[in-house]
This record gives structure tokens, C-alpha cells and sequence, in this order.
């Protein structure tokens, strides 16, 4: 039986997500998903790293085998471990196989754990920049204190917008609990599922009520802050906090999803093996189909390693087993050579299936079905990655002072950037305002938007390299550090892209290994689509979630940013051709351009039009 849940891939080598600090990454890994408009998101739109047939220059690396190495010693499961189970309907001879990120232990780039960012020639490069920060603190600072007595200035921003009430802050932090509570619905399904094997599961109900549930959550989530009329700051937080939890339920139940075929798919043939034992072999060769010469063995010649066992078996020798199967259920006389054989077939293909089940558990108690614990559900929840996994690498301990370090450099980063919007950006978008509320023709405000645009791009591109330090060095290496999460490789270095496609892949890998996994190769796999529409698919989900971000801010769904993603399209080509393919410079400076003016110049559209 068919499965038509999405997010499984069919065939071919796993991607090897290494991360920048203690491995390097392959810099092959390239598709042509393309960035956002460099303005407000965590949801970049670009996924890569795929097999070995991906278009757009792509480049592969299976998995290491290190990853389930410690499955070696026990590749054979005998009949005598077998269930005493069966099924009506036949499952899949091997459900698709999952395309799963490697987890390696790594630091980020400028983490000070990181041995490869202290002993980089431009160490000197970052502590200047953040000097000159200190000092343009300062002086604001300085400049606010001479003009109004408080360093801070107006700080309209803060007192009006932020924490203008303090009960309005309260119910965003119960709101923010209640959501992150709800996604134990995920969690109940998958229970369901693994009760309700002989209904159907996870292929017949299951992927459906989980998708509904998603929709409704998504719906309520942005629903609720329209609602509430917060202010933007609090509108930002929510939905995009309930996008993390999105995916997070989302990878969470389809992988659990996909390993409950496993699952079943194991009990059905291990209730075959032990059928299998009860059938006496006759003296005289066997007509019954099918014969031993017909049966592929080349890959029963040894013991299958975990690397092996990971990778897709032939499409003959799933063939073969159907088979075999049918000739077990037939009841027909089988000889001694064709229950031999038959056997090893059958112990190899549960052996695979059994090592897809521990997916990269290394424990015993973590495999499929007994991860399927509230615990373990709440506890991904609070890991910094919204890609689900039997387990992950994690450190041993907790540096408590290098937490105490990000804590404080979360609030010290959240400062500096109120006081650039408070002395920078937020005047100009108050002229705005009034422009707007006095009745001002749209022409006239048109002629402002050069002098809007310029006034803008320095304190946007401040604020832009500011949000993404303070998220993606910040915030996640101290969720990192809390909850032993040993994988920090939260980015790569984006900043020496040469074109928007390589900007996708690397400024925001969690999300990017979720849109690889979960939206582009279940594309190809659920829809039957070629990789250039299924990029296309992923590129363009991403651009409608950024447009209903802007539309949750701005209250205006006017699609600025959805136009400027897709206009990315033809860039990502034209840096292709024989003109930029060489030129890294050149590249470079284009996408730098692009970081500074599209900030700005999306901000400006919504305060004008």
C-alpha cells in the first residue's frame, strides 16, 4: 500500500550537513533557493544539499557511516525476535527513506569556543567592529543626555511601543506558553498512530489530521494577534515564534510518521520469517515460485554494514521480496535452498528496516516507538533546531558563565539597537505619519523617498547585521548551551556570498535543513514534480510566509517582498553566466548591495504607499 504522506524521500545518498567552526562545510551544496529580501525574517527560502541528480550545480555527499556505526554488531535480527503479528493489507516492500541533516558537534564562526575564529587573521577585524559599536553608543548616548537627560533620549520606542503596558506583556508571555503547550497535539496523533496500526495509521489518517491541526494553529496564532492589536514588536515575536513551532510540529510528526511505515512495514515481515519457520522443506526441488536462480543474493554475500543498510535497496530485490512473500502465503511446498535463501532476504531487508527505526540513536530506549514519550517531545521543543531526530550530539556539561556571557549580550545587542531606531529610524517613520494623516498627495510623498531611502540604509543595515547577531550568535548558542545542544552550526559565512542562492543555503541553516528535508524533496516525492519545480515550490512557500509576516507588521498586504524574492530568480541565473561565474568581487559587491538597499527600500514602500 501506497503511502501518500509527504515528507519521505525515495532513494540516493544522504546530504552531509558538516558546520563551520569544527568541520568545513562542502561548499557544492547548492540549489537555487534564494534569500529573502535581506529585511525581517527567520525563514530563509532556500534548502540544498541533495543527491546526486539535483540540478543547479548541486554536489553530494552521502552520509558517514560513523553516524550508525555502533549498529554493526547487531545487523542480524532473527526469526525468534519476530512478532507474532500480521496484516490484511500488504505495506510497501521499504517505505521511502527520510533525507535527514548529519549532526555534528561544531561552534559557530564568532564564538569564542570556536578555535578556528580566535585564531583568524581577521580577529582583529571583529573586535574593531565592535569597539566602533561601543563608541557609537556612546555618543548617542552623550548626544541624548545633552539634548533631553536621558541617555536613552524620547524613548518612545521602549515606553510607547514595547512595554507601553506591562499587562499586554504579560498575556504575550502566557499566550507564548499556551502556544508552545499546544504542539503537544503532534505528540497525541503519533500515539494514536501507533495504537491504531490495523485503521490505517499514519498513511491512511494521520498525515491528514496533522495537517489540519497545522493550519489551524498557523491560523490561530496570527489570528490572535490580530485580536490582541499589538504593536509590532509583540506581532513579530508571536507569529514568529509560532512559525518555529510550526515546523517543529510539522518535522516531528512526519518523521515519526514515516518511521510508523517502518515500524509496520518490520512487524509484517518479521510475522512472514516466523511463518517461514513453521514451513517443512520438501526433499525434491520445488515449482514453486519464485525459483533460488530468480532471486538477487549479490547483496546477502556479507554481513551489510550501517552504511549499507542506509541507503535504498534495488528496485529488483524489493521485487524479490514481494515474491517471496507470495510464495510463503501460498502455502505451496518450498525445498530447503528457497527457505535458506528466502530467509536471508527477508533478515536483510528487517535488519535495514530495524536500522532505519534507531535512525542515529545510539542508545538503547531512543529507537521508534520509544521516543514516542512527553518528555522527549517537549524536550525537541526546546532545542535549537526545528529539524526532528532520534538524537542529537550534546555536550556534558553547562558553562554556566559563558551563558551568563550571551545572556547578557542579548540584552546589551537589544539596547544598542533601540537606540539606533530610537535616534535613526524612528523620526523618519514618524515624518511619515504625519505626511500621511495631513493629507499630503501621494506625489508629493513620492518625492521624499529618495531622501527617506538614504536617511534609512545605514541605520537599516545596522539594525539587520545586529538582528542576525543577536539571533543566530546569540540567542540560539545560549538555548545551545542550556539544553547541551552540541550542534552550533547555525550559519556559514554568508557574508562572502557571491550570489543570493549561496546566501540562502547559509545564513540561516536550521531553517534551511527543514526546507531541504521537508518541502523540496517531499515535493519530489509526494508530488511527483521534476527538482526545478520542486525548488520553485520551496522558493515560493517561503516568499508567501515572508509576505504574511510583512502583512502581520504593516497591516497592508501589498506584496513588495514577495515581488523582490521573485525578482532574486533571474539573479540567481545571471550569476551563472560567463560574465559573473568568475567574477567573486564583482558578486559580492552585488549581493552587498542588495543587504543594504533592501531594507530600506521595502520599509519606505510601506511607510509611502
Amino acid at each position: 500500500m501506497a503511502s501518500t504522506s509527504p515528507d519521505f524521500d525515495h532513494s540516493g545518498p544522504k546530504p552531509n550537513f558538516t558546520t563551520p567552526g569544527s568541520s568545513p562545510r562542502p561548499e557544492a551544496d547548492s540549489l537555487s533557493y534564494l534569500p529573502p529580501s535581506p529585511a525581517h525574517t527567520l525563514i530563509p527560502s532556500s534548502p540544498s544539499s541533495v543527491s546526486q541528480d539535483d540540478s543547479y550545480g548541486s554536489s553530494f555527499c552521502p552520509s558517514p557511516s560513523s553516524t550508525v556505526a555502533a549498529d554493526d554488531n547487531n545487523s542480524h535480527v532473527t526469526s525468534s525476535h519476530a512478532d507474532n503479528h500480521d496484516y490484511d493489507s500488504r505495506p510497501n516492500p521499504r517505505p521511502p527513506k527520510f533525507r535527514a541533516p548529519v549532526f555534528t558537534r561544531s561552534f559557530t564562526t564568532f564564538d569564542r569556543q570556536n578555535p578556528h575564529a580566535a585564531n583568524s587573521p581577521f580577529h582583529g577585524f571583529f573586535t574593531l567592529f565592535w569597539m566602533a559599536v561601543f563608541l557609537f553608543v556612546v555618543k548617542l548616548g552623550a548626544s541624548n543626555w545633552r539634548a533631553h537627560g536621558s541617555v536613552l533620549g524620547t524613548n518612545e520606542i521602549m515606553t510607547k511601543v514595547m512595554f507601553g503596558s506591562w499587562k499586554e506583556v504579560g498575556v504575550l508571555a502566557a499566550s507564548d506558553g499556551v502556544m508552545c503547550g499546544l504542539t503537544g497535539f503532534g505528540w497525541v496523533v503519533q500515539r494514536m498512530v501507533v495504537k491504531g496500526e490495523r485503521s490505517g495509521g499514519w498513511e491512511s489518517w494521520g498525515w491528514v489530521v496533522q495537517n489540519i491541526w497545522q493550519m489551524a494553529f498557523i491560523g490561530g496564532v496570527v489570528g490572535f494577534t490580530r485580536l490582541r492589536e499589538w504593536p509590532w514588536t509583540h506581532t513579530v515575536f508571536f507569529v514568529l515564534h509560532g512559525l518555529v513551532m510550526l515546523m517543529k510540529q510539522h518535522s516531528y510528526a512526519f518523521y515519526n510518521g514515516h518511521l510508523s511505515t517502518v515500524y509496520k512495514q518490520r512487524k509484517w515481515l518479521l510475522g512472514k520469517l516466523k511463518g517461514l519457520e513453521k514451513v517443512s522443506p520438501v526433499a525434491s526441488p520445488s515449482t514453486t515460485e519464485p525459483p533460488v536462480a530468480d532471486i538477487g543474493t549479490t547483496h546477502l554475500a556479507k554481513i551489510p554494514s550501517a552504511k549499507e543498510r542506509r541507503l535504498s535497496l534495488p528496485h529488483e530485490n524489493l521485487l524479490d521480496i514481494e515474491k517471496i512473500v507470495t510464495a510463503i502465503d501460498s502455502g505451496e511446498p518450498l525445498d530447503q535452498e528457497q527457505i535458506h535463501v528466502f530467509e536471508r532476504v527477508l533478515k536483510w531487508e528487517v535488519d535495514a528496516l530495524s536500522d532505519e527505526l534507531r535512525g542515529k540513536s545510539t542508545k538503547p530506549g531512543r529507537e521508534y516507538p520509544h521516543n514516542l514519550t512527553l518528555a522527549n517531545h517537549y524536550e525537541y521543543l526546546f532545542l535549537p533546531t526545528v529539524v526532528y531526530e532520534l538524537e542529537y550530539p550534546r555536550s556534558k556539561s553547562i558553562n554556566w558563565y559563558y551563558a551568563a556571557e550571551k545572556f547578557a549580550a542579548c540584552f546589551g545587542i537589544i539596547l544598542v539597537m533601540n537606540l539606533i531606531s530610537q535616534t535613526s529610524i524612528y523620526p523618519v517613520v514618524m515624518e511619515t505619519v504625519r505626511m500621511k494623516e495631513e493629507g499630503v498627495p501621494l506625489a508629493d510623498r513620492f518625492r521624499e523617498f529618495p531622501w527617506m531611502l538614504l536617511d534609512l540604509i545605514f541605520p537599516f543595515m545596522m539594525e539587520y547585521l545586529l538582528t542576525w547577531y543577536l539571533i543566530w550568535e546569540t540567542v540560539l548558542n545560549l538555548v545551545a548551551e542550556l539544553t547541551y545542544f552540541a550542534d552550533r552550526g547555525f550559519y556559514n559565512a554568508w557574508w562572502n556570498c557571491v550570489s543570493w542562492d549561496q546566501f540562502a543555503r547559509d545564513w540561516n541553516r536550521p531553517v534551511h535543513n527543514f526546507l531541504l528535508r521537508h518541502v523540496y524533496h517531499s515535493s519530489i516525492s509526494a508530488m511527483k514534480v521534476n527538482k526545478h519545480t520542486a525548488t520553485l515550490i520551496t522558493f515560493f512557500l517561503s516568499a508567501l510566509v515572508h509576505e504574511l509576516v510583512m502583512w502581520c507588521i504593516f497591516k497592508k498586504l501589498r506584496g513588495y517582498l514577495l515581488f523582490l524574492q521573485m525578482c532574486q530568480l533571474p539573479l540567481v541565473r545571471l550569476s551563472r553566466t560567463k560574465w559573473l561565474r568568475n567574477r567573486a568581487t564583482l558578486g559580492n559587491m552585488m549581493f552587498w548591495f542588495g543587504i543594504l538597499t533592501g531594507p530600506s527600500v521595502l520599509c519606505s514602500l510601506y511607510l509611502i504607499l
